[in-house]
């Protein structure tokens, strides 16, 4: 076969791994675009007069332990104030335990605006990044005029970095009660993972250049210390571009980044110990040939 025939190979190879992997890109993409950010509904009752409480997870911060919910109830049969109406036909309270006591009004004759409410996590380790894991869990209790009301459950995840799996049951008490578990998103684990290994990548690639250029007995290659030293710092700035900023001392750090700034700092300054002793023996072999002056 020819060179041209080669490179034509070459090249349709190469536009075919492309495309592969741009298809398996926006596969991945639309698989979590559709799996999460929906609405899921949670032991809703089945007839009669009662509330469904909309809740959106928002704000999830693993370093403080809290993720905030906006809760919006909706009346369902009498309670509304007509036929597919938001408007509550008569005065209702709800109850919420989180990480304080809330109280959710809604006046007759009025829809429900969205209320912010903040759920602690009660497990979990933030330095576990990326696989923590964290639990919350959230009571509801409604009320009206005439006593309890049950209590319906439609929830929906929106923050980008994090999927919450919820689950809602009702208690003995009479209230229902959200608990969900929460881990990092998939695009944060594939970006995680990348940077595991370009970490990894790097700092070996700094390493077999520093053995090249002890093994070859070369002095001082500025451009090549430029590279080392840059890469050196270079992964600082790529550490601290993880996603949901984990802090220092996570799984991450351990796995990658304190091992590559370790090899890395290490093959620098055995590269410019090596160069020195290089350049100053070339000096002292080059003063002693030269010959005295008269």
């Amino acid at each position: 076969m020819s060179r041209s025939g080669l490179r034509g190979n070459r090249f349709l190879l190469a536009l075919l791994i492309v495309v592969v992997l741009c298809s398996a890109g926006t596969a991945l993409y639309l698989n979590e675009r559709n799996t999460r950010q929906q609405a899921r509904q949670l032991a809703l009752p089945g007839a009669g007069d009662w509330i469904e409480l909309d809740v959106t997870s928002q704000d999830i911060d693993p370093g403080t332990g809290e993720l905030t919910l906006y809760v919006v109830p909706v009346p369902r049969g009498g309670l509304a104030a007509g036929p597919d109406s938001s408007a509550f036909s008569r005065q209702v309270v709800i109850t919420v335990q989180a990480a304080t006591r809330t109280e959710l009004r809604a006046a007759p004759g009025e829809a429900a605006t969205p209320q912010p409410v903040r759920a602690n996590f009660y497990d979990g380790t933030v330095t576990d990044y990326p696989f923590d894991r964290h639990h919350f869990a959230v009571s509801f209790e409604a009320s009206d005029p005439t006593g309890a009301v049950p209590v319906g459950v439609v929830f929906a995840d929106a923050d980008p970095f994090f999927v919450v799996h919820p689950t809602s049951t009702p208690s003995d008490s009479g209230a229902t009660v959200l608990t969900g578990g929460v881990t990092r998103a998939r695009s944060t684990f594939i970006l995680a993972w990348f940077m595991i290994a370009a970490m990894w990548a790097l700092a070996l690639a700094v390493l077999a250049g520093a053995e090249v250029l002890h093994r070859g007995g070369q002095g001082m290659v500025w451009p090549s210390l430029g590279w080392m030293a840059a890469t050196l710092f270079a992964l600082v700035g790529m550490r601290n571009a993880a996603p949901g900023s984990p802090p220092i001392g996570s799984l991450i750090d351990y796995l990658a980044f304190f091992w590559a700034e370790g090899i890395i700092a290490a093959s620098l300054v055995v590269t410019v110990v090596s160069g020195s002793r290089v350049e100053r023996r070339k000096r002292a072999e080059a003063a002693a040939a030269t010959p005295p002056g008269p």
